[in-house]
């Protein structure tokens, strides 16, 4: 008589797609990483290839959904733009995102920076940054033989991947696109955009006067 034993059907795994942490814990650094997020992702809007995203958790393991880290700004070469509840590396082509980002507030603790270096050093970030908003310092990390090593002097730094430049001698930080503009916040473009126009309707209204319909210019 032969026994038949049944085969086990193993759990699925969920990978949640929120940690249940505020993306911010306060108004200047929410501001920032919307404007650091929304700065690089206009600078690669067309390359179909580059995926960035602001507190997205990503996973890198494959079957582990305890390993895990949201950074506030992360940019990932190599894979396509989309929206994604999580980054889950192995669905990824197994590609790590190259430069992160973090924010650091008076809330976050010494204990907590170190691990979420130690994080990013540990599954291939290219390229790491934080931020101190209370003492306006910019730190940086970039990876050589095998390991993220300290930048030095970050001021006038420019990003090897990204090709943008850090300034923080104004008192805040100042990021700087390589055709030298620098990034703004939705305020600052809604002004300049308004600034724009209504020069433009200042010459089409002078250009009237003179006789000359601006249309036919």
């Amino acid at each position: 008589m032969t026994t038949t034993i049944p085969s086990q059907t193993l759990p699925e795994i969920i990978y949640p797609d929120s940690d249940g942490k505020p993306m911010s814990d306060n108004t200047k650094q929410f501001q920032l990483i919307v404007k650091l997020q929304g700065g690089i992702d206009a600078l690669f809007k067309d390359n179909e290839n580059v995926f960035v995203a602001g507190d997205l958790l990503w996973y890198p393991v494959e079957g582990d959904n305890k390993t895990r880290q949201a950074p506030d700004t992360m940019v990932v070469f190599g894979r396509p733009k989309g929206d994604r509840g999580s980054y889950q590396q192995w669905l990824e082509d197994n590609i790590a995102p190259q430069v992160v980002f973090e924010i650091i507030s008076p809330e976050n603790r010494l204990g907590e920076i170190f691990k979420l270096f130690k994080f990013y050093d540990n599954y291939g970030v290219e390229e790491c940054y934080f931020y101190d908003l209370k003492d306006n310092e910019l730190m940086g990390w970039v990876r050589s033989d095998g390991k993220l090593n300290y930048i030095e002097s970050m001021e006038g730094w420019v990003s090897p991947r990204l090709e943008i430049r850090f300034e923080t001698a104004s008192g805040d930080l100042e990021i700087y696109r390589p055709d030298g503009l620098k990034f703004l916040s939705y305020v600052e473009l809604s002004r300049q955009m308004e600034q724009t126009q209504q020069k433009a309707d200042s010459l089409s209204e002078k250009l009237r006067e003179m006789g000359i319909n601006p249309e036919d210019i």
